[in-house]
C-alpha cells in the first residue's frame, strides 16, 4: 500500500556543510507541491529555495538570485534543460540547475546546492 505524502508525517531535511553529517528539518513535505518553491530560513541566517518535482525528487539551492542580489529564487518557474531540472529566476530569467547549482546561462556564476531527503 502507498500512502500519499499527504497523509503521512515525512519532513524535509538538508545537509548542513557547517556541520559533518548534520541534517537540519526544514518542512513538512506535504508544504512542497510538485513544480512551486519553497523558501527556508537555515540556522545560519541563510535562506533555502526548496522544489519538489512530480516524480517526487527534491532539491535545494540557496534562495538568492546571484545576479539581483534578492532572495527570490523559490519563486522562479521549474522546468527541464536536456533532462536536468532547474528554475528560472524570477528577476532576469537566468536558469539554475537544481541538483548542482550551476547557472545555465553563464557559466561562471553557481549557487550553493544542498543534498535534500525526506524521512
Amino acid at each position: 500500500m502507498t500512502l500519499a505524502p499527504e497523509t503521512t508525517d515525512l519532513k524535509v531535511q538538508i545537509r548542513l556543510d557547517s556541520q559533518e553529517g548534520a541534517w537540519f528539518t526544514v518542512c513538512d513535505l506535504n508544504r512542497l507541491l510538485p513544480g512551486r518553491g519553497v523558501a527556508a530560513l537555515l540556522p545560519d541566517g541563510n535562506q533555502v529555495a526548496l522544489f519538489r518535482d512530480r516524480d517526487g525528487g527534491l532539491y535545494g539551492i540557496d534562495n538568492r538570485d546571484p545576479f539581483g542580489g534578492a532572495a527570490v529564487l523559490s519563486r522562479g518557474l521549474t522546468g527541464t534543460h536536456q533532462g536536468r531540472p532547474f528554475v528560472a529566476s524570477p528577476l532576469l530569467k537566468q536558469r539554475f540547475d537544481l541538483e548542482s547549482g550551476q547557472c545555465l546561462d553563464d557559466e561562471s556564476v553557481r549557487v550553493a546546492a544542498y543534498q535534500v531527503r525526506s524521512t
